[in-house]
């Protein structure tokens, strides 16, 4: 059974910055294309970034590329993954959850395990 748990989020104000972290474990997730989702309220859920399980293959949406970074670190026991938010916007607010799932970064595919989210206010 995987376990996927999110922190760092809060309140920001504009042009800020914050990281988030996705701890991972009980699956060798080493191997596994790890996610960062987001959903607004009123909004469907949108994939931010997506790395693949040798960290060398990145997909960041449009509307955060040069400004989000997504990297990970395993070891023998989990995986960390992070998302560093810079210059951050209004609209960047929204609940952020990590996804895990089998499989490349440029391939569609879907997410088997997920967080259960942290909450990211950026005031303007």
């Amino acid at each position: 059974q995987g376990q996927l748990v999110e922190s760092g989020g809060g309140l920001v104000q504009a042009g800020g910055s914050l990281r988030l972290s996705c701890a991972a474990s009980g699956r060798t997730f080493s191997m596994y294309v790890m996610g960062w989702f987001r959903q607004a309220p009123g909004k469907d859920r949108e994939l931010v970034a997506a790395i693949s399980w040798a960290g060398g293959t990145t997909f960041y949406a449009d509307s955060v590329k040069g400004r989000f970074t997504i990297s990970r670190r395993d070891n023998a026991k989990n995986t960390t993954v992070y998302l560093q938010m810079n210059s951050l916007k209004s609209e960047d607010t929204a609940v952020y959850s990590c996804a895990a799932r089998r499989g490349s970064v440029r391939t569609p595919g879907n997410y088997d395990y997920w967080g259960q989210g942290t909450q990211v206010t950026v005031s303007s």
